[in-house]
Parts: C-alpha cells; sequence; structure tokens
C-alpha cells in the first residue's frame, strides 16, 4: 500500500508506537504529526494514523467506518482471529449495545458511589504505615494495590488471590520493550480462563458482587432469545472488567506523582483546596492519557484531509495527540493547568465505547490524591529509579519513587 501526498512527503516526522524512545516522550512527536501530518502513514507497521482533537473525535464516534469488532490493538487487527462474544470493548453495535447494557448494570452511578468508604479505608491501609518513612512509591506503594482490591471487592475475587488476577491481568497488555505483542497474547488476552474457578464457586455460593449478578442476569441477545450468558461470555466480561478496572487507575496514580511533583504550586493549591482535586483529576488525565492510542479497522474507503484511507486499513486514533491539540485545548495544550476551562478529552474514549468505569476511576482518583495529600503534603520524585511500562497498549509507571519532605 503506498501513500503518495504533498502532506506526506513535505514531512520528515516519524511515529511508531513500538518505539521506545518516542514512547518515553511522545508529545513533541504528536504536536508534529498535528502539524504537518494530520493523517499520517506508517509503512513499516502499516497503519494510518489521526492526530487531531476533531478528528480523532469524530472518527472514534463513527463506529461504521472505523470498526473494534477485530480488536482495538494492532497487532489483534492485523491477526484477524476470532473474537469471543463478551468482549465488550472488541465489539460494534448492535451486539456491543447488549452486552454494554448488562454491564452498565454492575456500574450504576449508586454502586460507584457506595465504593468511597472502601476506596478510602484502603488508601489509609496502604499509606498509613509510610507515614515518616521519608519515601512513598506512587505505583508500588499504592497505585498497583488500591485498584485491584476495589475491583476485586467488585467482581467477588478473594483477597488471597487478587494480586495473581492483578499479574495476569497486566501481563496481558504487557509487550517486550521496542516490540508488538505477538498474536497468540493477544488472543489469551480476551478469553479469561483463569476465572473459571470463581465462577463454579459463585454458582454455589452467591454473593453480593458482579459475579454472582452476572450469573444470573437475564437479558434479550441480538437473536431475540431471552437467556443468561454462557459460561464463555461470562468468562470473557470478568477478563475485561478485571483488566480495565486495574491498569488505568494504576497509571493515573503513577501520574499524578510526577506531575504534581514537577508543578509543586499547583499541588500547594489542592492541599489548600481539596475541592479543586476532581478538575485536577481531568487535567490529569488529558495531560497524561494512560491509554494514548486506540486501533480501529477501516470498514471502507475514506478520504480524510484530501487522501483515500483504503478499506481493510488499521487506523490508529493518537488519543494522546489529539487531547494535547490546542484547537481544543487553548493556548497552548502542552501545558498542564488544574483550573484550565473543562471540555472533553477522550481518555475515557467517545461515543459507542465510552469507558463504562469512567466514574469509578474518576472517584478512585479523587480519593487517592486526597489520602495522599493529606498525609504528604510536598514531595519531590526520583526519576533514576522511576521505571516506565513496556506496553503497546497502556503508557504509565511501572515505579514512580519520592522522597518525601
Amino acid at each position: 500500500m503506498t501513500v503518495d501526498t504533498a502532506e506526506a512527503a513535505t514531512s520528515d516526522v516519524y511515529f511508531d508506537p513500538y518505539d521506545i524512545t518516542i514512547n518515553a516522550d511522545p508529545y513533541p512527536t504528536f504536536r508534529r504529526l498535528r502539524e504537518e501530518a494530520p493523517l499520517y502513514y506508517n509503512a513499516q507497521h502499516d497503519f494510518f494514523a489521526l492526530s487531531r482533537f476533531a478528528d480523532v473525535n469524530k472518527a472514534l464516534v463513527d463506529h461504521e467506518t472505523f470498526s473494534s469488532a477485530r480488536g482495538a490493538i494492532i497487532e489483534l487487527i492485523k491477526a484477524n482471529i476470532e473474537i469471543p462474544p463478551g468482549t465488550v470493548i472488541f465489539e460494534d453495535p448492535p451486539i456491543h449495545d447488549i452486552h454494554r447494557k448488562l454491564l452498565a448494570r454492575m456500574f450504576t452511578p449508586r454502586k460507584v458511589n457506595a465504593l468511597e468508604p472502601k476506596i478510602r479505608e484502603y488508601c489509609a491501609q496502604a499509606l498509613d504505615p509510610l507515614v515518616g518513612g521519608g519515601r512513598f512509591d506512587f505505583v508500588a506503594d499504592l497505585g498497583a494495590i488500591m485498584p485491584m482490591q476495589v475491583i476485586s471487592a467488585l467482581l467477588g475475587i478473594p483477597e488471597g488471590d487478587q494480586e495473581m488476577i492483578r499479574d495476569h491481568a497486566n501481563a496481558q497488555l504487557r509487550t517486550e520493550a521496542g516490540k508488538p505483542m505477538n498474536h497468540e497474547e493477544g488472543g489469551a488476552m480476551v478469553t479469561g480462563e483463569i476465572f473459571e474457578a470463581y465462577i463454579d464457586w459463585r454458582a454455589d455460593h452467591p454473593s453480593d458482587d458482579i459475579m454472582t449478578e452476572l450469573l444470573n442476569a437475564e437479558f434479550v441477545d441480538e437473536t431475540g432469545t431471552t437467556r443468561t450468558l454462557s459460561r464463555q461470555e461470562l468468562l470473557t466480561y470478568l477478563n475485561v472488567v478485571s483488566g480495565a478496572g486495574n491498569e488505568t487507575t494504576t497509571r493515573l496514580i503513577g501520574w499524578a506523582g510526577k506531575v504534581l511533583a514537577e508543578h509543586p504550586d499547583q499541588r500547594r493549591e489542592l492541599v489548600d483546596d481539596p475541592t479543586l482535586i476532581p478538575q485536577a483529576i481531568e487535567e490529569l488525565l488529558r495531560f497524561e492519557p494512560p491509554a494514548p492510542h486506540v486501533a480501529r479497522y477501516v470498514t471502507r474507503d475514506v478520504e480524510i484531509h484530501g487522501q483515500t484511507v483504503p478499506k481493510g486499513s488499521v487506523m490508529m486514533m493518537l488519543i494522546g495527540a489529539a487531547v494535547r491539540d490546542h484547537r481544543q485545548f487553548p493556548p497552548d495544550g502542552d501545558v498542564f493547568d488544574i483550573h484550565r476551562e473543562l471540555r472533553q478529552h477522550l481518555s475515557f474514549s467517545v461515543g459507542t465505547h465510552y469507558c463504562l468505569g469512567s466514574a469509578l476511576a474518576r472517584l478512585e482518583g479523587r480519593v487517592a490524591i486526597e489520602e495522599i495529600l493529606k498525609r504528604f503534603p510536598e514531595w519531590d520524585v526520583d526519576m533514576t529509579n522511576a521505571t516506565l511500562s513496556p506496553t503497546s497498549t497502556v503508557r504509565g509507571w511501572e515505579s514512580m519513587p519520592a522522597v518525601l519532605k
């Protein structure tokens, strides 16, 4: 497939989602893409990419042209594997809407808000032993623990197994630094066999959790049949929820440690006035989105910026570029500002695939920052010992150690 346009020819900008040097700080590349190559083509990996807010927003909403049904990661789309039913993030309407509606019952505002005391308790358990110790790792000491506890409590996973489930979910998102995910990993990513023992246990020991609800939930499927979920659908659901509910909130907390250390005046404002924290969460999500890009399969020839993107192509939506676009976030999207006028960002996507757990992630982020700032109002990050997570799907920190002042 060759692409020959004036725009592509005049710009030498290069973007590669597997390039660890670019991934360390993708924003200069994203800025150049937005200005020089708003429709970008990478010949080596054979994908197109959109980087401007308006283009990414429009494409994410247009699920008929830009389909999720083959996966949302380049490797999965190219592998052309059968995606099992129930993988809500890898589906299009109408089947997506049926499965999503079922999951939405688990994330009602009432259920999410009721979790706040529990989230606060988990934060206190993690943070209290560190008071007076002089050091705190935003990821290892809190970010990798609290979201796992919350989603496990929701799902009904026993405490003794939570780390194993979290590590399993995270491993599915990992790629070797600088390399694509292999196709077999991509296939295993969505099947969820690890949850089989829990389903069998819950069938005989019902409880007030998502697993029990999903076991018993009746719905009308795409054929018009009223039924409960098949075993495979249920496994897939649990896999999707456990993975989606862990990794991004972990990354959000890691980024909060780094970004607030780099903006001590704004951090001080949050200490003095915690009512600013929800707004700060939105700005953190915009400024450092944990999922900086998502891929779609192009179902028909489509013209963008005077160029035809052929049917069968892979299109990357560069959310990390779109959320820094000055056209949407004037005057400069590369500036972190907790007082920025609130505008829609795409860190939880938009349209059909708007993140079901967004309210839970916001709640976890708010409570985590409130509890951190109560105990540790000032810190410096130890960047020499911080490590960036090597994945082609999620960008964030494996560790973000801080020295407390």
